[in-house]
Order: C-alpha cells, then structure tokens, then sequence
C-alpha cells in the first residue's frame, strides 16, 4: 500500500506518529514524576530514621556517646536488614554503627557542618544505596559537630521503580493499539462515502450508470455535484455536435438538390452556385456555431467582460466608419463572469455588429449582475425589429438590403440557450432595437 496513493495510509500512519509521540512524552514524564515521588519518599524515610537516631542518642558524664541496645527501627537491629545507621564523633575518635552494619563495608557520609543535610546516591562494591546524614552539634565546648547517617540498599528502590516501569508501559502500548485499531476503524468508516464515490464513477466510465446518484456527507457533496456537473456538460457538447453535423447533413441536401438541377440548365447555372454557395455558407456557419458553444462555463475562469464589449466595439468602429458611429459603452471594470471567451465574442459580437448595420448612429451597451444572472442590453437607432420572432429564425433576413446570411441572432440564441440564458428582442428608448441578453450562473 503505497503512502502516495492512499488517504487512509496516511492518516493511519499520521495518527501512528502523533499517538507514539504522545504516549512516549506522557510515558517519559509520569515515569520520571513518579521515580522523583518514590526517590523523596524514601528520603524522607531516612531522614524520618535520623530524627529518631537524634531521639536515641545521649552523651554521659565525659561527653561520650552512648546508643540504646533496642531501637525503635527494627531494621536497624538485624544484619544485612538493608538499612544501615552510622554515626560519628570526630572529638573522641568514636563512631557508633548500627548492628544491622555487621560484616558489610557501608559507604556513610561524614563531616558534615552542624545544621548541613545531605542527601546522597552512593555506592561500593557495585552496589547502590541511599543516604541521608546530617551534622549537629552537640554538648558545651564540642569543636566539631556529630554526624548522624542512615544508608539504604538501592535494590528496593530500584525494583520498586523497575516494577512501575513495566507496569507504565504494558499499559501505554495496550492502550496505544487499542486506540490505533479504534482509530483505523473509524477512519475506514469516515472514508466510505470516498470509496463509494469511486464505485459510482468506475460504473459511469463502464456506462452502467448516468451520474453520481447517492447522497453523500456535506464535505464532499460540492465534489459530486461538479462531478455531475462536468459530465453533463460533456455530454451536452457531444450531443451538440451529434445533432449539428447531422443538421449539417440535411440542411446542405436541398442546396446540393438545386446544383444538380441547374447542371441542366447552363444559362442560369452561374447564378445559381452564388445562391446556393451563399446558402451553404451561411448553412455550415450556423451549424459549427451552435456545435461550439462552450456551455455553461461552470469550471471557466471567470472573464472579465469589459475588455472583450470594448474590443468588440473597436474593430466595430473601424468596420462602419463611414457611418460616424457612436458606441456607448456602459460596464463595470471589474465585472467578472464565468463564460468562455470564445462564445463571448461570439454572442456580443453578432449582437453588436446587427446593431451596427441597422443603427442610424448610436449604439448603447450596458452590462450588470442582477443576483445570479448577468444582463447585457444592447440598444440602437435603427428601425427596430418588425418581428422580434422571425429575426430569431435561421436564414430569415428582416431587410434584404443589408448584407449578411440571417443566421447571426440564430447562432446567437443557441449559445445563450446552451448557457441556460435567454435572448429577448423588443424595441428601445431611441425607437430602434433592444436586445436583451441574461446569461444564469453556472
């Protein structure tokens, strides 16, 4: 199972990293908290054990040192017990140890100042212990202090520390699988609307299924949605070009019809192919528009739309400069829209050029959000449509004498009908045309 190639390894391996880690760190810090807990304890037991050493001890007549023979820590009294008691009178020469001491080389501090506490690791002979001592002063005229010490074999402690130890980890590395296994079921559970997906889109590529059809979690509906999207659109774009070539190849029977006939009539033959050349022209220029119409431009970058009106209308002003033309242009500079560029010159320049070639003079643009739609209105001085319907029939002329196929605001309401959209054809302020464009978001 390759790291690049699965979500679920990688969030089981991230969460193996983050839950080792942190059970290392709370392991290492309880570990080390309770070996500080268990180390004071057990210096505080010995210091226990020097107050009642302190409690024991008497000097007699001459300032020597005398022990009772039962003390009140048994340990004391039993060889090699582990607990040691040590003390010294650097006055006299004297030292006092506890019989517990007989026959073992106990390492004790000594010479401590009167007051001082130590406490100490030690050890000898391979052997750990552990140490408390502490200096007083004791008597009239005594120079130097008394040093009571107790010493400890380490091994208790080390075990009792051992002990924890093991106890800490068993449990850490239980409770690290169990939460990992808890954690790989529910990632397997939160990752089934994925793997459904991906079932859903195997059926669609092998055609047993139109689109995505299950309900999934809000996280990845908007993923499903698009998915649904794009192969609609996909699917909307061959059945244009399905149905444009085969238009193409009905509309072009009749103009191919009249040729042959006239092949039997010589005098007028010229004429005819320029009829019906023009026709066909027109004929194959309507239908590769409607086949390349992008659509709905869902996943489009959006297109700012003033710079493609203000080119339009450029190359438009050098087109009829005899007429004097006065282009109005009325659009926000920063109005985006997601459509692609090609239809947008498409549609805005067949609107633009047939308002030309009607206007007397002016001609008025404007483009605006309204909501979730975008509305372009394009306006001019002409004569105005004299059947808004019939202008929107491919190859219907209004007004033979001016140039052109008749199949412009046909193309045109195919691409804004691709888009969703609607074209609207009415009569404007300045008496002429009005054409009104809204175009939905995708």
């Amino acid at each position: 199972m390759k790291l690049t190639g699965s979500i679920r390894a990688r969030l089981i391996l991230g969460a193996a990293v983050v839950l080792l880690a942190f059970l290392a760190g709370a392991g290492l810090a309880v570990q080390q908290a309770h070996a500080d807990s268990v180390r004071t304890a057990r210096f505080d037991r010995l210091q226990s054990t020097v107050y009642l050493l302190l409690a024991a001890a008497e000097l007699d007549a001459s300032g020597g040192l005398t022990m009772p023979l039962s003390l009140a820590e048994p340990r004391l009294s039993l060889p090699a017990s582990g607990l040691y008691a040590n003390i010294t009178n650097p006055s006299q020469r004297e030292e006092w140890q506890s019989p517990s001491t007989l026959s073992m080389q106990v390492p004790f501090p000594r010479k401590l100042a009167a007051g001082e506490w130590r406490f100490d690791e030690l050890e000898r002979d391979g052997r750990g212990y552990l140490a408390a001592a502490f200096g007083v002063k004791w008597g009239e005229g005594r120079t130097q202090p008394l040093t009571f010490s107790v010493v400890e074999d380490k091994a208790a402690y080390s075990l009792e520390l051992s002990h924890f130890h093991r106890t800490l980890w068993s449990w850490l590395g239980g409770a690290g699988v169990v939460l990992l296994l808890t954690q790989t079921v529910l990632l397997g559970w939160g990752l089934a609307p994925l793997r459904r997906v991906a079932r859903e889109i195997r059926r669609i590529e092998t055609g047993r299924q139109a689109r995505v059809e299950e309900q999934y979690p809000a996280e990845i509906a908007g993923l499903t949605d698009n998915l649904n999207a794009l192969i609609e659109q996909e699917r909307a774009r061959q059945t244009r070009y399905k149905d444009a070539l085969g238009d193409l190849a009905h509309s072009l029977k009749t103009p191919l019809a009249v040729l042959r006939g006239a092949l039997a009539d010589p005098a007028s033959l010229a004429e005819t192919v320029e009829q019906q050349v023009a026709r066909m022209d027109g004929i194959v220029q309507h239908q590769l528009g409607r086949a390349a119409a992008s659509g709905a431009a869902r996943f489009a970058p959006p297109l700012q739309l003033q710079p493609v009106l203000r080119r339009i209308l450029e190359s438009l002003g050098k087109v009829y400069a005899d007429k004097g033309m006065d282009f109005q242009l009325d659009c926000p500079d920063k109005l985006l829209w997601r459509m692609d560029e090609g239809d947008a010159f498409e549609v805005f320049g067949n609107l633009l050029d047939n308002a030309a070639k009607w206007a007397k003079g002016r001609v008025r643009v404007q483009a605006q959000t309204q909501g979730k739609s975008l509305l372009v209105t394009i306006e001019d001085d002409g004569p105005g449509f004299s059947d808004p319907d019939a202008a929107l029939q491919r190859g219907v002329r209004l007004d033979e004498r001016v140039p052109g196929h008749g199949i412009g605001l046909t193309v045109v309401a195919d691409i804004v009908g691709a888009h969703g959209g609607q074209l609207e054809l009415s009569r404007g302020e300045w008496g002429g045309g009005l054409v009104r464009v809204v175009l939905k978001l995708a």
